[in-house]
């Protein structure tokens, strides 16, 4: 399989186009295997030596750094482009078909069976689950993707027939022409608007996760929003509608506290789990329809669901310090992942949120918070700033940093109750990523 994907790249103008994790692995998993090809590196960074001893060291390599990196794409016959980096600006029309992904290069090259899961919210959690699944049934499988493990990373160790979960983000799915076996989409809602010329555009590289699938595949999808039911049109795949509301169609769907697949109860929602709220329910109705699916055994499969852990920054219990509960949801970083929290959670006393301005509508945020019964909205720049103006004043903490929200949180928060942070907007701007965000939080929080 490895080789098949070497001789693509053999012999072939291949541009590494961004330098940052996963562009880091496509080089050195060329270079591994095609020590004097030529490769080109593209970024926006002005020196690249700086990040990489490496390639100062190959003489085989041309970098192209700066406001120009994105100049002369179609001089090449690959361009290997790494997620972050935006084409809403340029025309690519010309040199559209050469953009190409790790993800889409293993679909293509290896024989083994996908599990993809996408979604604006949910992908990590419904990720790592179903692979604890699979492998406490003793199923030869792997994890990559967007959970931060680049496919490269370990293309060496893909065997035959094995089964890879993929978590899938829009930005890996938006030039794909490849759809995985078993395809989750868990749900849409306004996000990345500084990456996407529209949300339209955003929902569509969503569902490139199911475009391409044959009617061998499967597609379990949210028949509860709205956005995918309007765009998952001419389906190949086995469709496996979920919905919380029971509708007719739905093949998982929730009923007075029990989840039925098929018209079968196979779970109660009062069974015992670490992933707290009905947003955690819904990922699992996901993961109950691929083990299914792939015929596990339910018993064992509801037994990892129960012992699986809150990953970290995702309703992450950080500790009761000076009475006070703390509650780490920084990967909540729009207004329904906040809302769900918060539901979730119940107790919440103080709320602290703010980030970088994406465009996002904050219209029915504002209302909730004003409706629910939290009394303490810490609001951090620059969206915390923008809907602490609409907010009733009583409610209302306006500070600039991290370091003084969890401050006030300590000086507001009530005994016994809770201070969450989900931001509801962005960390970059301010902070590298909702990780180094959350970390501070917690680093803050344990101190005296």
């Amino acid at each position: 399989m490895i080789n098949d994907l070497i001789e693509y790249f053999k012999n072939k103008k291949v541009l590494i186009l961004g330098f940052g994790r996963e562009g880091k692995s496509t080089y050195k998993l060329i270079r591994k295997y095609l020590k004097d090809q030529k490769i080109y590196i593209a970024d926006q960074k002005e020196d690249l030596k700086e990040i990489s001893e490496n390639i100062e060291k190959d003489n085989n390599v041309e970098v192209i750094c700066g406001e120009k990196y994105l100049e002369n794409l179609n001089d090449y016959d690959i361009i290997m482009k790494s997620p972050g980096i935006s084409f809403a600006k340029i025309d690519i029309k010309k040199y559209e078909n050469k953009i190409k992904s790790q993800l889409e290069l293993l679909l293509e090259f290896f024989n083994v069976f996908t599990i993809g899961i996408t979604g604006t919210k949910g992908k990590s959690t419904t990720s790592s689950l179903i692979y604890n699944v699979l492998k406490d049934q003793s199923v030869n499988c792997m994890l990559l993707g967007n959970i931060g493990i680049p496919v490269f990373d370990y293309i060496d160790k893909l065997e035959e027939n094995m089964t890879v979960i993929l978590e899938m983000s829009s930005h890996q799915l938006e030039y794909m022409k490849l759809s995985p076996n078993i395809a989750i989409l868990l749900n849409i809602y306004e996000e990345h608007l500084d990456h996407y010329k529209s949300f339209e555009e955003y929902a569509k590289a969503k569902c490139n996760i199911f475009k391409y699938q044959t009617n061998s595949d499967y597609f379990l999808y949210n028949a509860d929003n709205e956005t995918i039911n309007r765009l998952a049109k001419d389906v190949k795949a086995k469709e496996y509608k979920v919905s919380f509301k029971a509708k007719q169609d739905s093949n998982i769907y929730l009923k007075e506290n029990k989840v039925y697949l098929n018209n079968k109860c196979i779970y109660d929602k009062n069974e015992p789990r670490n992933l707290m709220g009905d947003y955690n329910l819904n990922n699992i109705m996901f993961v109950l329809g691929v083990s299914e699916i792939l015929k596990l055994d339910l018993n064992k499969t509801i037994k990892t669901i129960s012992e699986f852990k809150t990953l970290e920054h995702r309703l992450e219990l950080v500790g009761k310090f000076d009475g006070v509960i703390y509650y780490d949801n920084s990967i909540g970083t729009i207004p329904m992942a906040t809302i769900e929290a918060v539901e979730a959670l119940k107790e919440v006393n103080t709320l602290i949120i703010g980030g970088m301005d994406r465009g996002l509508d904050y219209t029915d945020f504002i209302k909730y918070l004003n409706n629910s019964s939290i009394e303490n909205i810490i609001c951090m720049p620059k969206t915390g700033h923008d809907i602490a103006k609409k907010l009733k004043e009583e409610k209302v903490y306006i500070v600039n940093t991290l370091e003084e929200a969890v401050k006030a949180a300590k000086k507001v928060t009530k005994k016994d109750k809770i201070c969450l942070l989900s931001p509801a907007a962005a960390s970059y701007g301010f902070f590298k990523n909702f990780e180094e965000k959350g970390n501070l939080y917690k680093k803050l929080v344990k101190e005296s």
